[in-house]
This record gives C-alpha cells, sequence and structure tokens, in this order.
C-alpha cells in the first residue's frame, strides 16, 4: 500500500538515496553499448525501426523502461547524420540570442551562478518564425519524434530552450526538473507522494548538441538511476544529496547532432566549460504530455502559419513530415469550449496534427 502520510524532510534518508543509485546498469537489448551506466543507441543499426510495426513498438518499449526502472538517461549518437542542418538552425540561435542580448531580453539560467552563458527561452516558437525552412529540417528528426513518443505516447507538446555556455561557463547546481523540481522544498512537500511519483511521467527532458562536446565542455552531468528516489524532489534542495551527487555523476561526450534523453526525476545539471575555444551550443527540449501543463507558453497558432505554407517547399519523407508536424502543431483538442466547439464524428473535435496528417480521413 502506498505511504499517504505527508511529506518533509525529516522523511529524507541518504543512505536509502545511495542505495538507489548504486543499482547495476545492465545493457538494454537494443543499446550499442553502456558508458558509466548510461545506454548508449547507435542510430544507424537502428533507423529500420523507426517506421510503426514490431520493431519501432519494441524500440520505444525499451526506452521506456530505461527511463522508468533503468539508468533513467540514454543517448543516440549519430541521431542527425547531415551536420549542415545543424548549422543552419545553429546561425539563426545564434542571431536570435544576439538579438535579443542587444535588447536586453536575453533570460538567465536559474539553477547557475551569473555568468558566461547565454539562454534562449522558447527557441521553438522564435526558430519557426525567424526560418520556417531550417525549422523543418531540423525538427524533421525521427529520433527526437520516438524518444518523445516513447515516454509520453502521441500528442505530445515540444517546448524547447537553448543554452549557450562559453568558455569558463560554471556548472549548475544537481537538481531535477519541471514541475515539482521548479519549486522550492516547502512548496512541493505539500503535493502528496502520488503526485510526486507521477509527476515524471508528465514530461521528458532531452538535448541536442550543436558542437561536438567532449567532456573537458560540460556535458550534462547525470546521476543514472536517481529517478527510482521517491522523495527526490525534496531530495535535490538537500546539501548531503548534493554531495552525493557530486561524487558521483557521469558525463557523456557528445558529437555533434547526438541526442540526450533524461527522465526529468533523474538529478542533474549542466557541467562546467573547462575548454579555452568551445562554445557549447544545446538546445534543451522540455517535452509534455498531452495531459500535463507545459512550461513554456507557445504561440502554436502563429507557429502553423509560418511553417504550414513551407512544409509544400522542403523534400520530406512520411516520417519526416509526421515529426515535424509533431513539434509543431497541436495535438491534444482539449481544454475547449464546448458549446462552440462540440465533437463531430468522434469524442473530441479534430486537432491541426489530425488535420495536416490526414489522421481523421
Amino acid at each position: 500500500m502506498m505511504n499517504t502520510q505527508r511529506l518533509s524532510q525529516a522523511s529524507l534518508d541518504v543512505n536509502a538515496f545511495k542505495t538507489v543509485i548504486d543499482t547495476p546498469t545492465h545493457r538494454p537489448a537494443l543499446a550499442a553499448s553502456v558508458e558509466q551506466g548510461v545506454p548508449i543507441y547507435d542510430a544507424a543499426a537502428l533507423a529500420d525501426r523507426l517506421e510503426n510495426g514490431p520493431g519501432r513498438a519494441e524500440m520505444l518499449d525499451e526506452w521506456a523502461a530505461v527511463l522508468l526502472d533503468g539508468a533513467g538517461c540514454f543517448a543516440i549518437k549519430g541521431a542527425t547524420p547531415d551536420g549542415s542542418i545543424i548549422d543552419e538552425a545553429s546561425a539563426v540561435l545564434f542571431d536570435l540570442i544576439e538579438q535579443e542580448k542587444a535588447g536586453s531580453g536575453g533570460g538567465g539560467d536559474h539553477f547557475a551562478a551569473a555568468g558566461l552563458n547565454d539562454r534562449l527561452w522558447n527557441s521553438l516558437e522564435k526558430h519557426a518564425l525567424a526560418h520556417p525552412e531550417s525549422f523543418i529540417r531540423y525538427y524533421a528528426n525521427p529520433w527526437i519524434a520516438a524518444a518523445s513518443e516513447a515516454w509520453l505516447g502521441p500528442r505530445y507538446q515540444m517546448t524547447a530552450q537553448v543554452n549557450l555556455v562559453h568558455p569558463g561557463g560554471q556548472p549548475q547546481t544537481a537538481h531535477r526538473d519541471y514541475h515539482l523540481g521548479f519549486m522550492q522544498q516547502d512548496q512541493s512537500a505539500q503535493f502528496p507522494l502520488h503526485v510526486h511519483l507521477l509527476t515524471a511521467a508528465l514530461t521528458l527532458q532531452g538535448a541536442i548538441a550543436h558542437v561536438d562536446i567532449p567532456v573537458e565542455a560540460g556535458p550534462t552531468k547525470l546521476l543514472p538511476h536517481s529517478q527510482k528516489y521517491d522523495l527526490g524532489y525534496l531530495a535535490y534542495h538537500e546539501q548531503a544529496f548534493r554531495d552525493v551527487f557530486e561524487e558521483r555523476f557521469v558525463q557523456v561526450p557528445l558529437d555533434k547532432g547526438d541526442l540526450l534523453w533524461f527522465n526529468p526525476a533523474t538529478f542533474h545539471a549542466a557541467g562546467e566549460n573547462r575548454t579555452p575555444d568551445v562554445e557549447r551550443l544545446v538546445n534543451l527540449f522540455q517535452v509534455s504530455s498531452a495531459f500535463g501543463r507545459a512550461m513554456e507558453t507557445v504561440d502554436r497558432a502563429a507557429m502553423l502559419a509560418a511553417v504550414e505554407p513551407a512544409l509544400a517547399t522542403v523534400a520530406l519523407s512520411d516520417l519526416e513530415r509526421r515529426a515535424v508536424i509533431a513539434s509543431t502543431a497541436e495535438g491534444y483538442a482539449f481544454p475547449l469550449n464546448l458549446d462552440t466547439n462540440p465533437p463531430i464524428g468522434g469524442l473530441a473535435p479534430a486537432t491541426d496534427q489530425e488535420r495536416l496528417t490526414g489522421a481523421r480521413d
């Protein structure tokens, strides 16, 4: 029976936490390797599993198991074989960063000391409006869509934020992510335990490397298996748990175009950029369940108005087209006004995703 008592700082047990993270990572069936406890997948070896069918289902089920009961994180190497797509997107994102800095609109980082980094909030919408064709080629990546669906199912809501860390950029402190991860300890303690267990199922954290990121450049610091500590949304605020994180974290170097995915309840932090010359540009994905509230407000109508006309000008496979649509258009019909928009021929009105994919035809 689930413990339903109120949560508090007194409930925390750092030794129990250590027992959880001492779990070894066994290599999942489809993984190419395990590096420092993190499963590594080879995109080229799994490409024939991207299309719908038993192979895709097996791959997505394995990723979900890794995120829930396994290491809590995994990487997909070679997920963007055409590096020019990344370079084109980087140019757009750099321009947007410079525009915001010139207008004093740049944002900061709430888990790191003020310093040598630039944030571009809502890079998803800004990218789509600034350069729809580049946006389409970038989000046509079927590995982004597959990983998102593995954890959240269909109709997920994509959001993204760029983090540009200059040489000398300082590390973040260990944390968990949205929803409860963005609350103070006393605030998160007001929610019952079953909500703490549920919140991790509402978002997926991801990152795509825009440059090669060796360990010296500070790839994400991860604590495999830490998502399985039930009280982690309280624990990460405590110095004793942060000390364990600093003693045990691992980092997986990434090449340009590689993808890293992790359960939002996995203890993690951006690393320190100790290089003299690497501008560590990473686009961070926070993908939300259709059934949850996304962190950022995204004007999907404006995105769709910019992207839909351009879809006809960019050559895409059906798989790539579906991936772009999933990252752009609204896939869930609710909330809505049922007086003015009643369901016709189904339990809910058609969504923009269904219209663009012909899912109801």
